[in-house]
């Protein structure tokens, strides 16, 4: 069996003479993985900044709520520890999802950012909703009236934690503006998860106010008992969003719509493909993507050219869509049993979640 060289040098082109297929699997690392870098710096600071307010701030709502023993205020304790920890995982996705691939795992490390997201979901859900669940119900079932000294206090502590997650929500949403907006600046799931956390704890202040202010005001225990309720099921709503988002990821999601739409138009414009039997994308990191195409060639192209015609379409598709780390490409025979199988597919056709 003799191998051919590759016009790129890279080993992965070297391809059997007699064979119909080509692959590529690795791209070198261009101008993307430098704005990834910097990217993860500013989300690393976001967290950061998060991580220190809501340390500061669990810390005086504990002390708070058990000083005035509101179920409100410790609800929204235990909502703030739910956030400093889950900010830990953000910290070690930043740090574990930029490793380079290795033996084991040659696709990269890119989804530990979606597993590490999956947990503080989980985190949110158990310490936060469940927690706070349970003050409510504890609050409804012993409602007797309780010495209210200590909420002056406990609403002075909500006020300036209000003030603490109000300025870190505005870091996390000013780098979602420098990062391009709304829907390119939460596609990272680490600052996804900030910006969900930070808004749902101003939210979730706003509620501890309302809810000890109406008690201190009426004396009636049932207005904190339904903060805390309503505290409990914002988190829960929230987790489960997070959480989705993280598994749909994890599990492997295609590429956006756009993007596969680009790379089948620049396959079926090639004057050597005679057609595209089968596209297949999966998302194996935020900025990294892995392309598969089966592909039935004209007639009458011998092994160098096929290898060159590879070649060639692989730089291409790395041109119009960046993100494409792994190329891989099947020249098959259309008309092929197996051929038609994956072209009928759902992956293929689109249904399903399919590329």
């Amino acid at each position: 069996m003799v191998a051919s060289s590759s016009p790129c040098g890279c080993p992965c082109h070297r391809v059997p003479r007699f064979r119909r297929s080509a692959r590529c699997d690795r791209v070198r690392p261009g101008q993307t993985a430098d704005v990834s870098t910097r990217s993860d710096r500013r989300t690393r600071v976001t967290v950061l900044v998060a991580l220190a307010a809501n340390l500061v701030i669990a810390a005086a709502k504990a002390v708070g709520g058990v000083v005035a023993a509101s179920p409100a205020l410790l609800s929204e304790a235990a909502h703030s520890v739910a956030d400093s920890l889950n900010e830990v995982f953000l910290l070690a996705a930043l740090r574990r999802s930029r490793r380079p691939p290795d033996r084991r795992h040659p696709f990269g490390y890119g989804k530990e950012r979606f597993f590490w997201s999956l947990l503080a979901a989980v985190g949110i859900f158990v310490m936060g909703g469940c927690f706070s669940f349970y003050q409510g119900v504890d609050a409804f079932r012993n409602g007797e009236e309780k010495n209210l000294d200590g909420y002056v206090a406990g609403l002075v502590v909500l006020g300036v934690a209000l003030l603490a997650e109000g300025g870190s929500l505005l870091r996390a949403l000013y780098q979602v503006r420098k990062q391009g907006g709304t829907v390119q600046g939460l596609r990272d799931p680490a600052l996804r998860t900030v910006v969900a956390e930070d808004g749902t704890a101003v939210v979730g202040v706003t509620l501890a106010i309302t809810g000890m202010g109406l008690h201190m005001a009426t004396g009636q225990v049932v207005w904190e008992a339904a903060a805390s309720l309503a505290i409990g099921a914002l988190l829960v709503y929230v987790a489960y969003r997070l959480g989705r988002e993280a598994r749909d990821q994890l599990i492997g999601e295609a590429a956006d719509p756009e993007a596969s739409g680009r790379i089948r138009a620049l396959l079926r414009a090639q004057p050597e493909i005679d057609s595209v039997e089968a596209l297949f994308t999966m998302k194996t990191g935020l900025d990294t993507t892995l392309v598969a195409a089966r592909v039935d060639l004209v007639p009458g192209l011998d092994s160098e050219q096929v290898e060159e015609v590879a070649v060639r379409i692989k730089r291409s598709i790395v041109g119009v869509v960046p993100e494409a780390e792994q190329v891989f490409l099947d020249v098959t025979d259309r008309h092929a049993p197996d051929a038609r199988e994956a072209w009928e597919s759902p992956a293929a056709t689109g249904e399903r979640g399919g590329a």
